[in-house]
Order: structure tokens, then C-alpha cells, then sequence
């Protein structure tokens, strides 16, 4: 038989033994005789409920125990669903890592980064390659720096045995600093889109529905040929 340990996590009713209680509810509280909130709780039909049994004096609610174990089991699971699970997620490389593996490698550590996870990358030193523990070093510093939009360093690179580790957090969404790179093409895309409005602007200015060159001929024809008229009259 399943024994729920949240049944004998609270006290109810006689197991209640202060001298007096606080009642909480939605209209507010009151401090009474235990026994008189006992009979309270009897004449709703419900029980007392110790909620807070540190308080002086200890608060309790007027409430169905079997009611009051749902809404607490209710809110503990929503709390949980609410917690986000942050995972370490590791990347290997070795000392002499090519740039084809560098880029698919870096390309996965941006997408652990976004989903919120932790990336533990490190250079793992195999015989005679601990000799290239610099070049380990630049490759994970060179890491850090193309993640610099997505995560955080939470440590320099670090030689624990044969595996030189770094350590990387995610950044919280909408904060994230985009490097100078980033920032250069942004305004080259804007200027380029400013460019191109300017000029589709310009353009609709020489079309006759917009008053353009044609529309200003057309007028001067026609006040031209008024006026020719006129005269002959």
C-alpha cells in the first residue's frame, strides 16, 4: 500500500493542540480559541487545517483536508512545470581540430545556448599532444568569443589532467550583446533599405498620377491649348 507522505505532513482537527489558533480565509483573518475553531470547522462541515504551524499563534485554514492536499499537490506540479531544466551540455575538441568540425561543433553549441542550456567545451590531449596546451587554449578562448552573443564565459580555460576545460552560460533572451559585426551589418542592411525607399520614392515622383514630369507637360499642353482658343475667339 502506497503511503502518502503529504497525509501526515499537516496537523487537522484534534491533532491541533495550542491554546489558540489563526484563521485565515478570504475575508480575512482572526485569531480564536482552538476549540471554538474546531467548532467553527464542524459547523461548515469541513476541518482545520494547520498551514503554518510556526507562526504564533499557528495559522490554520477552514477547509476539506481531501480538498486541501488536491490544491497543494495542484500547485506543486505548476511550480515544477515552471522550473526550466538547465542541462551541460559538453563539446569535445582536439588540439588540432579542423575548421570544418570547428564550424558543425560551434553550430550545436549556439543551439544548446539558445535552448538554455550550459556548454562545457574542453581540448582533450591525447600522448605527446599535451605539448599544443597553448594552442588548446587560443582554440577554446577563439570558442568563447563566437559565442560571445549567445553565452557568457563563467570561466577561463582551465587544464584539469589531460582536458583543458571552459565553461559557458546562456544569455537571458532579449539581452544578449551582439558584437561589432553584427551591429556593422545591421546598419548596412538599414542604409541599403533606406537607399532603395529613397529611390522607389524618387520614382513614384516621375509618374503622371503623382504630379511628375509627364503630368507637368500634360498640363502645359493643355493651359497652351486654352489659351490658343481663347485668342482665336
Amino acid at each position: 500500500m502506497k503511503i502518502d507522505k503529504k497525509q501526515n505532513q499537516y496537523r487537522i482537527n484534534e491533532q491541533i493542540r495550542v491554546r489558540e489558533v489563526r484563521i485565515v480565509g478570504d475575508s480575512g483573518s482572526m485569531v480564536v480559541p482552538t476549540r471554538q475553531a474546531l467548532d467553527m470547522a464542524r459547523d461548515e462541515g469541513v476541518d482545520l487545517v494547520e498551514i503554518s504551524p510556526n507562526a504564533n499563534p499557528p495559522v490554520c485554514r477552514l477547509i476539506d483536508y481531501s480538498k486541501f492536499l488536491y490544491q497543494q499537490k495542484k500547485r506543486a506540479k505548476e511550480m515544477k512545470a515552471k522550473q526550466v531544466k538547465v542541462e551541460v551540455k559538453e563539446i569535445r575538441f582536439g588540439p588540432q581540430t579542423d575548421e570544418h568540425d570547428y564550424q558543425f561543433k560551434l553550430k550545436h553549441a549556439k543551439e544548446f545556448l539558445e535552448e538554455g542550456n550550459k556548454v562545457r567545451a574542453y581540448v582533450f590531449f591525447r600522448g605527446r599532444s599535451i605539448l599544443f596546451k597553448e594552442q588548446g587554449e587560443v582554440l577554446l578562448l577563439r570558442f568563447a568569443n563566437d559565442l560571445e552573443e549567445f553565452g557568457k564565459v563563467e570561466s577561463m580555460p582551465s587544464l584539469e589532467g589531460k582536458k583543458m576545460f571552459i565553461y559557458l552560460a546562456p544569455k537571458k533572451a532579449g539581452v544578449a550583446k551582439k558584437s561589432q559585426q553584427a551591429r556593422d551589418r545591421e546598419a548596412e542592411a538599414l542604409e541599403s533599405k533606406n537607399a532603395a525607399k529613397k529611390a522607389e520614392t524618387v520614382a513614384d515622383d516621375q509618374t503622371p498620377a503623382n504630379g511628375g514630369l509627364l503630368a507637368n507637360a500634360k498640363i502645359s499642353a493643355d493651359a497652351l491649348k486654352k489659351l490658343t482658343e481663347e485668342t482665336d475667339a
